[in-house]
C-alpha cells in the first residue's frame, strides 16, 4: 500500500512540477510576446491623389435583363496620372432600374504602372449602388493581387468626378 501511495504521490509531483515548469515557459513566452508586440510598428497609411481619363466600351452581356431592368457589361479602359501613373484594364457588370437614379455597378480592373514611383500591378474591385441622390461606392485592391514592388499592397480608393474631369484619392499600406 505504502507503494501505491509513494508512487501517487511521485507521479503528482511530477505532474505539478511539469506544470509548473510549463506555466513558467508560458510566462516566459507572454513576456516575450508582450516585448515582441512592442517592436511590431503598426503599419501607416499613405495617400495619393490625382486624375484618370476613362474610355466605357459597351460589350455584349450574357444576361438580359426582364421587368424593366436593363442589365449591362463594359470594358474599362483608364490612364491615371499624379501619384499612380500607367493605365487600367477590366470589366464593369451594371443593373439600371425603372426608376430613375437606382442603378448599381461592381467592377474589376488591373491597375499597371507606379504608385510613388513603385512598379507593379494590383487588383482594384469596385462595388456601387445609387438611389435618387444618395450613392455609395467602395473600391478595394483585392487581397494579394499586388506584384513587383507592389506585393503586399491593401488599400482603398475613393473616385470624385468634377467638371467633367475624373479625379482618385488612394489610401494605401504595404
Amino acid at each position: 500500500m505504502r507503494v501505491i501511495i509513494s508512487a501517487i504521490i511521485v507521479a503528482y509531483i511530477g505532474v505539478v512540477s511539469l506544470v509548473a515548469q510549463d506555466t513558467r515557459t508560458v510566462k516566459k513566452l507572454a513576456s516575450k510576446r508582450s516585448s515582441d508586440t512592442k517592436k511590431i510598428k503598426e503599419p501607416k497609411t499613405m495617400k495619393v491623389s490625382g486624375e484618370f481619363e476613362v474610355e466605357l466600351t459597351p460589350l455584349e452581356t450574357y444576361a438580359k435583363g426582364e421587368n424593366g431592368m436593363v442589365l449591362g457589361r463594359m470594358s474599362i479602359d483608364k490612364t491615371f496620372t499624379g501619384g499612380l501613373t500607367g493605365t487600367s484594364k477590366g470589366e464593369m457588370l451594371t443593373a439600371m432600374t425603372s426608376v430613375k437614379g437606382s442603378a448599381g455597378y461592381t467592377a474589376i480592373e488591373q491597375f499597371t504602372g507606379s504608385l510613388s514611383g513603385k512598379k507593379g500591378s494590383f487588383v482594384l474591385q469596385h462595388f456601387a449602388t445609387m438611389q435618387g441622390t444618395e450613392n455609395f461606392m467602395r473600391l478595394q485592391v483585392v487581397p494579394d493581387s499586388g506584384t513587383g514592388e507592389l506585393e503586399g499592397l491593401s488599400g482603398k480608393m475613393i473616385i470624385r468626378i468634377g467638371d467633367g474631369k475624373h479625379f482618385y484619392d488612394f489610401g494605401y499600406e504595404f
